[in-house]
């Protein structure tokens, strides 16, 4: 499925020619590929210049079918996962010091390299992860953003919760953890905070029934709608919608020392908002892309939860079908396209 113009609002169903792995690279036969709403700005045009033809798609989950030349990291047939980040530089100040996230140069799969609504997809092996044999393929797809970019929040949200004067810069434990938009990252999120003790209260867009059931289902101790007040107050709060008017209600929500996080590569604008919900060193940050290290933290935590990750599946040629959904909020947990 490929987006042939910026802003289309649709992919074309195209028959391409099997790419061939250069140096340093694999072919991996796709088994599932997962929806990401990053998907969804690519395709909507929200995203800037990128590269025309594409093919979208970076929740991938498949089997090395050959390698390049030079490529030894894998075999053929190892069962592998493809991410949003595909290549960086390597010799940027931001490489240099483990933010290869913030790469300048970083090639994206699916945005400005072809990625995994196709049968096939080409990456460079230094960016591709091995998973292990449990699990079913579409279960795991979205683990590969939606479960990546929510651990990369969660930590951030973590490590910036608080510190401690007295205690020589000690971290404040963030226990309360408010998710805004209970959709395939909140969902597997969840079940990580749970599994290391803390309480969930879960945030969704006015009239979703399911997903707030959804979030209770997996123990959130609340769930109501973003324009409702949580029982209590949050240490930290992670947006993964991308409505920038969440901004200042999260800020309202979380206690002096909390965090929000702005999980999202995309948003609304973010409306003014008085400097009183700021202060108290609360802390408003953003997360941009993810690192390697980040992928092999949680492809390694994920099965101790383990994570169980609720899935739509849609045949390949139905992702227009699977994007409109989740651009019109129908989708519960995770839409997976499968080939």
């Amino acid at each position: 499925m490929v987006l042939r113009q910026a802003g289309a609002g649709s992919l074309d169903a195209a028959e391409v020619a099997r790419a061939e792995p250069g140096a340093g690279q694999v072919l991996v036969n796709v088994a599932a590929c997962g929806v990401c709403r990053t998907d969804l700005h690519v395709v909507d045009g929200e995203l800037p210049d990128p590269r025309l033809p594409v093919t979208p798609g970076h929740e991938i989950v498949g089997r090395i079918e050959a390698l390049g030349p030079g490529a030894t990291r894998f075999r053929a047939g190892e069962r592998v996962g493809v991410a949003w980040l595909g290549w960086t530089c390597g010799r940027c100040r931001y490489c240099r010091s483990g933010r290869e996230n913030l790469c300048a140069q970083a090639r994206l799969t699916g945005y400005t390299l072809d990625g995994g609504y196709a049968e096939h997809v080409v990456a460079d092996e230094r960016y591709v992860f091995p998973l292990a044999e449990h699990g079913d393929d579409a279960e795991i797809a979205p683990w590969m953003c939606a479960g990546l970019i929510g651990y990369r929040a969660y930590r951030i949200a973590l490590g910036a919760a608080g510190e401690s004067e007295s205690e020589g810069k000690s971290r404040v434990e963030a226990t309360r953890l408010g998710l805004y938009g209970f959709g395939a990252a909140a969902h597997i999120l969840c079940q990580l905070a749970r599994h290391e003790g803390r309480e969930v209260y879960a945030y969704t867009r006015p009239g979703d029934d399911e997903a707030k059931r959804l979030a209770l289902e997996l123990g959130a101790a609340w769930a109501g709608s973003s324009d409702e007040t949580a029982p209590s107050g949050l240490d930290a709060a992670i947006l993964f919608a991308p409505v920038g008017a969440l901004v200042p209600a999260a800020l309202r929500a979380v206690v002096p020392g909390g965090t929000v996080v702005c999980a999202g590569i995309h948003m609304s604008d973010i409306p003014s908002f008085p400097y009183r919900i700021l202060w108290e060193e609360r802390s408003l940050r953003s997360v941009a892309n993810l690192t390697r290290r980040d992928a092999e933290e949680f492809l390694a935590v994920a099965p101790k939860v383990p994570i169980r990750t609720r899935v739509t599946r849609y045949p390949l040629e139905r992702a227009n079908e699977a994007l409109d959904d989740l651009r019109s909020g129908r989708v519960v947990g995770a839409a997976v396209l499968v080939p």
